[in-house]
């Protein structure tokens, strides 16, 4: 969200399954791509209640994972929450785009992209938002429909690096498992890859960025992690590892390393979180994932999993946490390392008071990697002002 111009690891845990298989099951194929009922977004307690029953629409409760699934705690921040089996939006293997948003609620599907050693330090992020959690529009609009603000945003770095995200109401908005139109640009799920078609205004000379971004994962996983204990927030990796082709003037077209993942939220994220820290480092054959976050009523969660090769999933202890210096807004962002060790920023990508996304190099577990970082301050998120400098970068095409 950028405003730049306006404005220590111990023993792995247990394993838990993941399915490698990128493809929807016979249950999945069998059902009609279009006129169907959408999943219905809820929040899913990350512990059964008891006596309740499965929620409409539920993928079914597979009971606990394989060998247990706890995450491990340290030093009292860890609230004891778990990976559990995706649920309730019909996404086990794959993105479902056919679910409906609450009011006041949220779904995002994002992707990035670091180009490969050797190129021109481009990279790239897009996020696809039903309740677009950033935008003033639906903040001033109370919230009532998510429907009604949907936008595509993306971003690219490096020389002629470009910012588009508008703002659309629910006429813009086509929506079957595997398609999603929002406006004149394309979600498609298919084969087992993700392509985006991308056909936009940039901000602020409104120059019209066109072309695909096509992500194939090496692996797509089948779990979920609760971000909160009511399931109100929830935090879906679809593919922690994967490869993408980007094709996207002015850049030209280059390949690099990516990631692909969910978030979905059936209450404001302002409304729950102080402040949090994430990170996907590709590490070995596989991929380490950190989130940490703070939460309003003062409980935190600090959450650390490997995925392996194969996509299977195994909850590891929290890398130390050290500081990045902070960023031009002045903003805090934590990150991790082994001691002895300090991260650095080597790629710079989005910049604005409450919100920081960069490419940082580190040390975890011995081994040197370099991923994406972000950092979120929801408290700085919460001021009036920041609403009328959004919406400087947020054009609304009603």
């Amino acid at each position: 969200m950028s405003l730049d111009d306006a404005t220590q690891p111990g023993p792995a845990g247990p394993d838990l399954r993941a399915g490698a298989a990128a493809t929807r099951d016979p249950e999945d194929l069998r059902r009609p791509p279009s006129g169907q009922p959408r999943f219905a977004l809820r929040a899913v307690p990350s512990r059964k209640l008891r006596g309740a029953g499965a929620a409409p629409g539920d993928d079914g409760d597979p009971g606990p994972l394989p060998r247990g699934g706890r995450v491990p705690s340290g030093g009292g921040h860890s609230d004891g929450h778990a990976f559990r089996t995706a649920r309730g939006r019909g996404d086990r293997h794959g993105p479902n785009f056919a679910i409906e948003v609450p009011p006041d609620g949220y779904a995002w599907w994002y992707l990035d992209v670091l180009e490969a050693d050797g190129g021109h330090g481009r990279a790239l992020n897009c996020i696809a938002f039903i309740g677009s959690v950033f935008s003033p529009w639906y903040r001033w609009s109370g919230r009532r429909d998510p429907e009604n603000n949907v936008c595509l945003n993306v971003a690219t770095f490096g020389r002629g690096g470009r910012w588009a995200m508008t703002d659309r109401g629910r006429g813009a908005l086509e929506q079957s498992p595997d398609h999603m139109r929002m406006g004149p640009s394309t979600l498609e799920w298919r084969d087992g890859a993700l392509t985006v078609h991308v056909d936009e205004r940039t901000w602020p000379h409104m120059i019209r960025m066109r072309g695909t971004i096509t992500l194939t994962p090496e692996f797509v996983t089948d779990v979920e992690l609760p971000l909160s204990p009511d399931g109100a927030h929830v935090w879906r990796p679809f593919a922690p590892r994967a490869r993408a082709t980007v094709a996207l003037g002015p850049h030209g077209e280059w390949e690099g390393h990516a990631y692909l993942d969910g978030n979905f939220g059936t209450r404001a994220l302002e409304d729950d979180f102080l402040y949090w820290a994430w990170g996907r480092f590709p590490d070995g054959d596989g991929s380490l994932v950190v989130y940490d976050t703070e939460r309003l009523d003062g409980s935190r969660l600090d959450f650390s999993a490997r995925f392996g090769a194969g996509g299977e999933a195994t909850v590891v202890p929290v890398p130390p946490r050290v500081s990045l210096p902070r960023s031009k807004w002045a903003l805090r962002r934590d990150a991790w390392a082994d001691p002895g060790h300090r991260p650095r920023e080597t790629r710079a990508m989005l910049g604005a008071p409450f919100y920081n996304r960069a490419a940082i190099e580190t040390v975890i577990a011995g081994r040197r990697v370099e991923g994406v970082h972000e950092a979120l301050d929801l408290r700085r998120f919460r001021q009036p002002l920041m609403k009328p400098l959004l919406a400087m970068r947020v054009p609304r095409r009603p």
